[in-house]
């Protein structure tokens, strides 16, 4: 049983939940909620439709799990939201359940924080060790990476892929795929600089940071184009895993449609 229900949170009998789950006042849980042990709901918190919710995580008042997703091709199939483990989701945070139109999931790993107001469109997929600050809202088909953040009053296009221990500033209009390692901003998004910082928090050594630089050097500030980039990379013995995993990541999205890699796969 779970150590503590709110008397006036609304459950239904059908919904799975473990121990140590901690449910506040006036939470509704639709019938195919399903909860992992040691999980917290603050009061105020809504999950509709099928979702599951891991273990360890803390939910914050008003946010909504499983609503429909908003668009208007959708025809009520059995669509899912899968929440991994230790997560945070702060307050007004909404997760959409999926479309018809990918595998039907719209997915969160563990480790996330997603702060105050903020939208996960419909088919989404977060990986883990991200970080989503204030109302910034994320698009439908979505992709990001692990440890990817995400600063306050982003808007991301739909398909985009974020790349790993990526960095967007605020305000950003993220219309085409964020390339790892990258710091981007404006409107449009553009890559500025390596994300430095997250890099070194992260524990990167100091050659590959050094890489890393030179790569996006070539790319985004002297242009020699991709396979230009990539031969002086390897003449430089700079083309270590992470320099070919950006590269690659480049290369995909330059395949796609808008700089969207995923737009082609859409399209086919």
């Amino acid at each position: 049983m779970p150590s503590y229900v709110a008397e006036n949170a609304t459950i239904d009998p059908r919904a799975q939940i473990d121990d140590e789950v901690e449910i506040g006042p006036y939470c509704v849980l639709g019938p195919k909620t399903r909860i992992g042990r040691g999980t917290r709901l603050e009061n105020n918190v809504t999950v509709m439709g099928d979702v599951t919710i891991g273990c360890y995580n803390h939910i914050y008042p008003n946010a909504v799990l499983g609503g429909e997703p908003q668009d208007i091709t959708y025809r009520g199939s059995d669509t899912k939201v899968v929440l991994g483990d230790h997560n945070i989701i702060r307050e007004c945070v909404t997760i959409n359940r999926a479309s018809e139109k990918e595998e039907g999931v719209t997915a969160v790993g563990d480790n996330n924080f997603l702060m105050a107001c903020c939208h996960v469109a419909h088919d989404c997929q977060l990986g883990s060790h991200i970080i989503i600050a204030n109302g910034t809202l994320l698009a439908g088909h979505v992709h990001i990476h692990d440890y990817a953040s995400l600063s306050g009053a982003v808007a991301v296009h739909q398909y985009v892929t974020i790349g790993s221990y990526s960095f967007v500033s605020g305000v950003s209009a993220v219309r085409h795929d964020v390339p790892p390692y990258m710091l981007v901003e404006g409107n449009p998004a553009r890559p500025r600089c390596i994300n430095a910082v997250g890099l070194k928090r992260n524990d990167f050594p100091s050659q590959i940071i050094q890489a890393l630089a030179e790569a996006h050097k070539l790319l985004y500030r002297s242009k020699v184009g991709l396979e230009n980039a990539w031969e002086i990379l390897r003449a430089n013995g700079q083309l270590v895993p992470q320099v070919n995993h950006l590269l690659s990541f480049v290369q995909g999205q330059h395949e796609g449609m808008h700089g969207r890699g995923r737009e082609r796969r859409r399209a086919a």
